[in-house]
């Protein structure tokens, strides 16, 4: 018997998108049926069983698609196992650390107790000097948070696994 997963992501860079194809190659390899899409593409939870959502944090907060989808399907995804993750903060440390203790964007969590995840994981993010808007830049550089790649890819496929 096959075990489909869907995992899921908001992502507004794509940061976000790349963690979460790296945890879907991972549990292909642990030989399950998974599907990774962007949260606004999610029609339905019904043939899974088992749900991965993850959402790039700013300033904070989880992405509005992200906390829509959650909403949207809090009755589906309450009947499955589901994990869920965060990408945002950026420089070396722990990522529970960088973010002051944070666990759980505010805003979402009504439906996080009610759908009961398994884990929540934070990932290290990236900021792309770059590609962010200056609002963006200006908010990073005020927050003295660093811009560049700080994923850790071991980190995020052993949390796969």
């Amino acid at each position: 018997m096959s075990v489909y997963v869907l995992v899921t992501y908001a992502s507004k860079y794509g940061a976000t998108k790349e963690i979460a194809e790296r945890i879907g190659e991972g549990l292909r390899q642990a030989a399950l049926q998974v599907d990774v899409l962007p949260v606004e593409r999610v029609l339905g939870v019904a043939l899974y069983q088992a749900v991965i959502t993850g959402s790039a944090v700013y300033i904070g907060k989880w992405m509005k698609s992200a906390c829509q989808f959650l909403n949207d399907h809090k009755e589906e995804v309450a009947q499955r196992t589901i994990w869920l993750f965060s990408s945002g903060p950026t420089g070396e440390g722990d990522p529970v650390a960088l973010l002051e203790g944070w666990r759980l964007p505010a805003d979402p969590k009504p439906v996080i107790d009610r759908i009961q995840p398994r884990d929540i994981a934070i990932f290290h993010g990236s900021i792309d000097v770059a590609r962010v808007n200056l609002i963006e830049k200006t908010a990073v550089k005020t927050l003295k948070k660093p811009f560049g790649d700080f994923r850790k890819w071991d980190a995020i496929t052993s949390w796969a696994t």
